[in-house]
């Protein structure tokens, strides 16, 4: 019985796909639930699984192909015999004979993978061939590649031929060559919403900056007792969140939005939390984040962070959000200044922790001091709204006891 492989019903925020890999070929045996085929959207990479067991019979759409909703992808035949059935019917009907087709070797053959695993092995040059997977169904994970990347050689030149143009050939000395690399659905989406963001809000940014030695201290204290009892490490993170959702209670044009000539006030606090993936920069939404308690807040980001890096982030994590903040110091940013993620009209900038000598009730001492920059849309927000609301979080990350007294 043949089966229709169809692009899935795609979100209303998404007009179109591109198919950006098959992991199946025309005549091989496909098991259900396995993943055919990679589509890229401006927000997420989406998984297409066999619904059967069998063979893929047509393959219709080409790598980098545009595709919308209900497209055929490719049509296999359920309870089919299997790849090497395939490829020696293929063989037959173009004129060898019967016994030149062979099965493909499968001892040798790399894992499942998924978009971020094939990435790093690209980026690393290798196949993967010979790896050992540890996830489901034998798939490789990133720490099965980590962990077995130093083992294993590159791979021959005529694979790392196939490998995807993003990653760039290593320069020659001496030499000056030029790679034209087309930018991916993500990357041209991030680039469109930035320069309209700049084009549409008069953006501006205030700075000021925090003593986190107080916050330092409950870390250091109830770390052991915090990872315990809630099974996650108790981050910095969710201060800061906590810290700006008592902010943005005081100042609600902080968390407001701009449609057309109307201001609209969120009653609520969907709070988005950047975080990078291997194909950029994503803003997962931890939403109604002042119902939830710290542990809830850090257990949320850890969840939106580990299926950022395996391309697993719905739609729907990344929609919506009434306020957001990124952290430029965990890759070592001093000080920075973050631009709006429309249609919100502020984003909170956090920034490395440095020990610094600081005057301290008249006496000079070692503090751990961290930058934070606010940027907002001067249309509706004014620079004294801007510089309270800066002070207010640095006064809830100086004494925590005010988040959880609500001072």
């Amino acid at each position: 019985m043949s089966i229709e492989i169809r692009v899935p019903n795609l979100p209303e925020s998404v007009s179109s796909a591109t198919v950006a890999s098959w992991h199946k070929k025309a005549g091989e045996r496909v098991n259900r639930e396995e993943n055919l085929v990679d589509l890229e959207t401006d927000k997420v990479m989406l998984e297409v699984p066999a619904t059967a067991d069998g063979v893929l019979k047509e393959v219709h759409q080409a790598t980098g192909a545009t595709v919308k909703s209900g497209d055929l992808l490719a049509i296999m035949e359920a309870g089919g015999a299997g790849a090497a059935a395939g490829a020696a019917s293929a063989a037959t009907s173009s004129g060898a004979a019967p016994g030149a087709a062979k099965a493909a070797p499968t001892s040798s053959a790399a894992p499942g993978q998924g978009p971020a695993v094939r990435k790093m092995l690209a980026e690393a040059g290798v196949s993967g061939e010979g790896m050992k997977g540890s996830g489901k169904g034998g798939r490789l994970t990133r720490e099965d590649v980590t962990m077995q990347l130093p083992r294993q050689g590159p791979a021959p030149a005529a694979a790392r031929a196939e490998a995807p143009a993003a990653a760039l050939r290593p320069a020659v000395a001496g030499a000056r060559e030029e790679q034209r690399v087309a930018m991916t659905r993500i990357r041209a989406r991030i680039a469109e919403r930035l320069i309209d963001a700049q084009n549409t809000a008069a953006m501006l940014t205030s700075f000021n900056e925090v003593d986190l030695k107080a916050v330092s201290g409950l870390r250091a204290k109830y770390k052991d007792s915090f990872e315990k009892a809630h099974g996650v490490k108790l981050g910095f993170m969710s201060f800061f969140v906590k810290a700006a959702i008592e902010a943005l209670k005081k100042f609600p044009v902080v968390n407001a939005s701009v449609d057309g000539s109307d201001i609209i006030y969120h009653g609520y606090y969907d709070i988005g939390i950047a975080v990078s993936s291997p194909r950029g920069l994503v803003v997962p939404v931890v939403r109604d984040a002042d119902q939830m308690s710290m542990a809830d807040v850090e257990k949320a980001i850890v969840a939106y962070g580990q299926r950022a890096r395996d391309n697993k982030l719905a739609i729907e994590d990344l929609t919506g959000g009434t306020f957001t903040i990124t952290n430029g110091g965990v890759f070592g940013s001093l000080i920075s200044t973050p631009i709006i993620n429309p249609p919100q009209s502020a984003i909170l900038g956090m920034h490395a922790i440095n020990d610094r000598p600081m005057v301290v009730n008249g006496e000079i001492a070692i503090r751990p001091m961290m930058y934070i920059a606010l940027t907002y849309d001067h249309r509706i927000i004014d620079g004294r709204e801007a510089v309270l609301f800066l002070r207010t979080i640095k006064e809830g990350l100086e004494d925590p006891a005010r988040l959880l007294l609500q001072l």
